[in-house]
């Protein structure tokens, strides 16, 4: 989709608001050249010398006729003003609602934290759509009824109106396609150095090194060239269009004075019809710079529509049908030949890969570093889609669970997972108000969290910062640990989840979720040996292939 059809679609969500700024404009526009008429003919009384009731009158239409654009003027902002707030919520539920379901693969090779940059870009479509279609708008009507009155004149004045518009047609024409392209470019550039920055940030104890400081300084001067480059490029679009305005203000000026001069001196015009038709002329000219002026706000804004369908074009996980939700004592999770393999590799991660999983095996996957175990571990819990094979959850014919289902009665550690910022409960419970205090105490003495928050002055309502930053790390993975529990599912999958711990403390916390009181199935991959002494199945890998898979006895 193109971006000006990204545009269109925006837009076209908010139909009644933009039609009421059209038809307020529109009325504004009329009655604002309907004003130099009225100056038209209080300058005839003027000339004859008489003062009269009529002159008077006049002039208090002109001074009403302006208070009435003004108010006309401020009734759009209060339009455009509810448009800006409506992009901002639509955008920010946009993204909320989409995050969490994008599928996996298309996050592939991106970091989705500065993948969601992009909604900045919001700001600028708001500011910059109010200003479209509040002075784009004004400015079109009074050149089509500015000219449509000039016409009214003298026939020479339709010329001026063709040149007019041949002159926006050209500029535009010529100018669009270099200048979206160089907008966009620019764009790019310029969220690389946003990237980069948080980089730095992200990991600014490194950066403290001289010589790590100057390599960041360095590569920050690199993309701000790229940046500049393009910015630099865009401008001269920008400038290309400017100049072209001046020239054409300057022919039409001195066209228009020596047209109107000469049909006054032939006495085909009077003085006033003489200083109504440069008025018009004048806000005419005006109107056109406004456009001109304005195109680099409309690049701004189709590079923006662009940058955030970035987000929303990315593909979501397929939303379930069914509506019916059971209880499940149990889940059996099976395989048969399934087969994954990552975007960008010419050879499966996982290859024929068929197994059975029933409630309350303890399953520990072992192997060397790229032998498939996080792969196949995602690919269990739904996280990740097969490429090919099938995958069957409960199949039994006639209660076949679903993804969304599936995934409210699974726990969850994934590697490199960390506690949002928010409270320590919130991280736990989600405010889910099912929770009661018996469970959530249970969960956190299991994972022996419960002294940590005895020692808190706010306890579970201490606020924790995005990572968990001002917590230990085994004290993160504790919460984590936590909420993977707090609802006592069915299935547990973990990705090294006790492995930042002391060992005595990691090895009792093991024993507690491996106890013969929790039925759950627990599917765990760990550097943590003790967890494999704790196991009843043991799945060896190697190469993306299952080379052992052995029950304990």
């Amino acid at each position: 989709m193109t971006p000006l059809k990204r545009f269109y679609h925006l837009l076209e969500l908010d139909k009644k608001d933009i039609y009421q700024i059209f038809f307020y404009a529109i009325f504004a526009g009329l009655i604002s050249l309907s004003l130099p008429l009225g100056i038209q003919a209080i300058i005839t009384f003027i000339q004859s010398g008489r003062v009269s009731a009529s002159w008077i009158v006049l002039i208090i239409l002109v001074v009403a006729g302006v208070a009435l654009v003004g108010l006309l003027s401020l009734m759009q902002l209060r339009i455009t003003e509810n448009l800006q707030q409506k992009i901002f919520v639509r955008a920010s539920f946009e993204f909320a609602a989409r995050l969490p379901k994008i599928k996996s693969q298309e996050l592939y090779d991106t970091y989705p934290p500065e993948l969601t940059n992009r909604f900045f870009d919001t700001l600028t479509i708001q500011k910059g759509t109010s200003k479209l279609l509040t002075d784009f708008s004004a400015a079109l009507l009074q050149i089509t009824f500015g000219i449509i009155l000039l016409s009214l004149y003298h026939p020479y004045f339709i010329v001026f109106g063709l040149l007019l518009f041949l002159l926006l047609f050209f500029i535009f024409k010529f100018s669009y396609k270099s200048g979206l392209e160089t907008s966009l470019k620019e764009s790019k550039f310029k969220y690389k150095v946003a990237s980069w920055l948080q980089e730095m940030a992200r990991n600014n104890f490194s950066f403290r090194n001289e010589l790590n400081y100057d390599f960041a300084l360095q590569k920050n001067n690199s993309i701000v060239e790229g940046y500049l480059n393009y910015r630099e490029k865009h401008f001269g679009v920008i400038k290309r269009q400017f100049i072209q305005l001046i020239i054409f203000k300057v022919i039409i000026t001195a066209s228009l004075l020596s047209i109107g001069g000469y049909l006054v001196l032939s006495q085909e015009m009077n003085i006033g019809q003489f200083v109504a038709a440069e008025i018009i002329i004048l806000l005419v000219i005006t109107s056109v710079e406004k456009i001109i002026i304005g195109l680099e706000s409309f690049y701004d804004v189709l590079t923006s529509v662009e940058k955030i369908g970035q987000v929303t074009d990315l593909e979501l996980e397929e939303n379930s049908d069914s509506q019916t939700e059971h209880n499940y004592n149990s889940i059996t999770l099976e395989t048969e030949n399934l087969k994954f393999k990552f975007p960008d590799s010419p050879t499966n991660a996982l290859d024929s890969i068929t197994l059975k999983i029933e409630q309350g095996e303890k399953i520990f996957v072992d192997g060397t570093n790229g032998s498939g175990k996080t792969t196949l571990i995602r690919l269990l819990s739904g996280l990740l889609k097969q490429s090919s094979g099938a995958f069957y959850i409960n199949d039994d014919t006639f209660r076949k669970i679903d993804l969304k289902q599936y995934r409210s009665q699974i726990g969850s550690i994934i590697h490199n997972e960390t506690p949002f910022e928010g409270t320590i409960l919130e991280n736990i419970t989600f405010n889910d108000p099912s929770i009661s205090t018996e469970d959530l105490k249970w969960a956190l003495d299991g994972v022996q969290l419960s002294p940590l928050i005895k020692t808190l002055p706010k306890g579970l309502k201490t606020h924790i910062h995005p990572e968990g930053r001002q917590l230990s790390s085994s004290n993160a993975q504790k919460i984590l640990l936590a909420r993977s529990i707090i609802h006592k599912p069915k299935v547990l999958f973990y990705e090294d989840p006790t492995d930042t711990m002391d060992e005595n403390v990691a090895n009792e916390i093991i024993d507690f979720i491996t106890s013969d009181k929790n039925d759950w199935t627990i599917i765990v991959s760990s550097k943590n040996p003790h967890w494999k002494t704790k196991s009843t199945r043991q799945i060896t890998m190697q190469n993306g292939l299952i080379i052992l898979d052995q029950k304990k006895q």
